[in-house]
C-alpha cells in the first residue's frame, strides 16, 4: 500500500485525517503564500494546496510508492482573502468585517504521486452573528485566532460567532473529509485502514 505524507503543520488537519483512519506521516512544507496579481481566491487556494504537495514531495526521502497530500484554506469576504492576522489590531479588524455577515471559506486539497496530481476545491458559506469589539479583543486574548485564516477557528472558541453554515464543516476546519477520502481513494489509499489493523 502507498505511504501517505501530509504536507501540513496544522494539528487540525492531522486530527481530521486520523479521524477517517488513514495512517500518515506529517511533514513541514513551507511555501510562499503571497497571492499573485489578479489571482482569484479559488485559484489561490488550489495553487497553494498543489504547491504544498509538490514541496512535500521534494523533501520525502522514502522510496515510491507514496503520495503527498497538501491543503490550504482561505476565508473570503467580498472577494478579498482574509489571511492569518499579524497582530491584535488585524485580528479585531477581520472579526469586525465578518461581524453580522456571510463569508466564503475555500479549502483546496491536492494529492500527488510521482506521476499525477489531482486537486479539489470545496466552498462553504459561514454566517457570523454580530460581534462586539470587546468580544473580538477577548477572543484575541485567548490566543486561538493567531494562526487561523480569517482570524477565527470554527472548531474552538470561535464557534460562538457562527450563526450558520452551508457546506462542509470539516473543510472550514481545514480538511474536507469527504472529498479527501474520495481523492485519496483515487490514488489507492482507502480510509478506515486503522480499523482493519486492529
Amino acid at each position: 500500500m502507498k505511504k501517505l505524507y501530509l504536507a501540513s503543520g496544522s494539528p487540525r488537519r492531522r486530527e481530521l485525517l486520523t479521524q477517517i483512519g488513514i495512517p500518515f506521516t506529517a511533514i513541514s512544507a513551507d511555501i510562499d503564500e503571497t497571492p499573485l496579481a489578479n489571482e482569484s481566491p479559488l485559484a489561490y487556494v488550489e495553487r497553494l494546496a498543489r504547491g504544498k504537495a509538490e514541496a512535500g514531495r521534494r523533501i520525502v526521502t522514502s522510496e515510491p510508492p507514496f503520495c503527498v497530500l497538501g491543503a490550504d484554506t482561505a476565508v473570503v469576504l467580498d472577494g478579498k482573502i482574509l489571511g492569518k492576522p499579524v497582530d491584535e489590531a488585524d485580528a479585531c479588524a477581520m472579526l469586525m468585517m465578518l461581524s453580522g455577515k456571510e463569508h466564503e471559506v475555500l479549502t483546496a486539497i491536492a494529492v500527488l504521486d510521482g506521476e499525477r496530481c489531482e486537486s479539489r476545491v470545496v466552498r462553504s458559506l459561514v454566517r457570523f452573528r454580530s460581534i462586539s469589539r470587546e468580544e473580538a479583543a477577548a477572543y484575541w486574548a485567548s490566543g486561538e485566532p493567531r494562526d487561523k485564516a480569517g482570524g477565527y477557528g470554527i472548531q474552538g472558541l470561535g464557534a460562538v460567532f457562527v450563526a450558520g453554515l452551508n457546506g462542509s464543516y470539516s473543510a472550514v476546519v481545514g480538511l474536507p473529509v469527504c472529498e479527501s477520502a474520495e481523492l485519496l481513494g483515487h490514488f489507492g489509499i482507502p480510509c478506515w485502514q486503522t480499523l482493519n489493523a486492529q
